[in-house]
């Protein structure tokens, strides 16, 4: 019976992922297998000796303390994609509100309450409606900075609006690449890209190399009349850069889902509060794309989209499986097969990938195993964590 503790509201159609016949599922549950939250911060949270993944039902982990937990061979998961029809269609909301002062001209109608007659109200919004007047998107570019599961469907949905697309990612994978229009101009710089845009939108994960990616610099590149979306993360657009760059008038705007006070009360920005992805819909896909990940670990052992572990996955056949993640350094594999063997364990099986200083590993072995097997695995030199499940 694995153990899964919740933190947060999370969506009944997720949680509901879990077979009653294997899973306990509460917010309250002791030494539990599994963490699953949403924005629940974990940084101060104790770490039970039981825990083995943690499950977020989102895109950004910054709520979860990667690096301890890794240390610990703890796998953190994300669901990266699975709230990215959301986003998509609220940046396609901010890019209308961009181009047009659709939110100045609804506030103006809402303060009208002095006015009672119906005429009265019309003859003044004819006069005064050309003080909200805008543009149109069809036939601007729009920069896409991030070419992910994001930023890929922008870039296609921003080609189907009539516009122009250029993008940038140097990291691309081929898996986005598939899903990439070859209609998207690739562009060779970050700056190439911010001086040739209209719009800007931004699609590339907080980390320690994004963190105010858009500073003064990059901001200066950007045309007077170009406005820049932040529907990413907050850290990495520096918001002392951005006033000063709107103050100077380096661009004409900025449209970003993470509010702070230094941007209150500009004309030149629209903030909204944090709602990228704030759909029933969003909410159901990312918490049973979570509860199956980590049914997926506890279960078999096997690692997808995780933040920290690198992707893993090997089908189940016959026979136990072993799983053990350990330093990337030469020798804990074969030591490890070397104390299968001694226990009379036949390997039938095995997949072994790396991240960075981070190895893990599936075996399947045919053969009764031990009960003091993962104890013998984990005194082996390197090893940072051993499951053993049955077949």
């Amino acid at each position: 019976m694995y153990k899964i503790r919740t933190y947060n509201a999370l969506s009944a159609k997720g949680l509901d992922s879990f077979p009653a016949a294997g899973y306990e599922v509460s917010s309250d549950c002791e030494a539990p297998h599994g963490f699953m939250l949403r924005s629940h911060k974990l940084h101060t949270e104790a770490v039970p000796d039981s825990l083995a993944a943690v499950a977020r039902a989102g895109a950004g982990v910054n709520n979860i303390p990667v690096d301890a937990y890794t240390e610990r061979g703890i796998v953190v998961f994300n669901t990266p994609g699975a709230n990215a029809n959301a986003v998509k269609e609220l940046i396609v909301a901010a890019l209308m509100m961009a181009s047009r002062d659709i939110y100045g001209g609804m506030n103006y109608v809402q303060g009208l309450t002095q006015i009672d007659d119906g005429a009265a109200m019309g003859k003044l919004l004819e006069k005064e409606k050309k003080r909200f007047a805008g543009g149109e998107i069809t036939g601007k570019t729009l920069g896409v900075v991030g070419l992910g599961a994001i930023g890929s469907m922008i870039a296609n949905l921003a080609l189907d609006l009539g516009m122009q697309v250029v993008g940038y990612d140097p990291a691309i994978s081929i898996e986005a690449a598939w899903q990439l229009s070859s209609r998207v101009e690739r562009m060779a710089s970050l700056e190439s890209l911010l001086g040739r845009s209209d719009f800007v939108t931004l699609h590339v994960p907080a980390i320690a190399a994004t963190r105010h990616l858009i500073d003064a610099d990059k901001l200066s590149a950007m045309k007077p009349t170009g406005k820049l979306l932040n529907f990413a993360r907050e850290e990495i657009v520096s918001t002392e850069a951005m006033t000063a760059a709107l103050d100077r008038g380096d661009l004409a705007g900025y449209v970003s889902d993470f509010p702070t006070p230094e941007l209150l009360g500009r004309s030149d920005v629209l903030l909204m509060p944090h709602i990228g992805a704030s759909t029933a819909e969003a909410e159901e896909n990312c918490a049973v794309m979570a509860a199956q990940q980590l049914m997926d670990f506890l279960d078999n052992g096997n690692i997808v989209n995780s933040v920290n572990f690198p992707a893993t996955t090997l089908p189940r056949r016959r026979g136990a499986r072993v799983t053990f993640s350990n330093q990337n350094v030469p020798k804990v594999l074969g030591n490890v097969l070397s104390v299968l063997a001694d226990a009379g364990l036949n390997v039938l099986d095995m997949m072994n990938q790396s991240r960075n200083d981070l190895a893990y590993n599936i075996v399947d072995v045919e053969g009764d195993l031990p009960a003091d097997l993962e104890l013998k695995i984990s005194q082996v030199d390197g090893v940072l964590r051993v499951r053993t499940l049955g077949s």
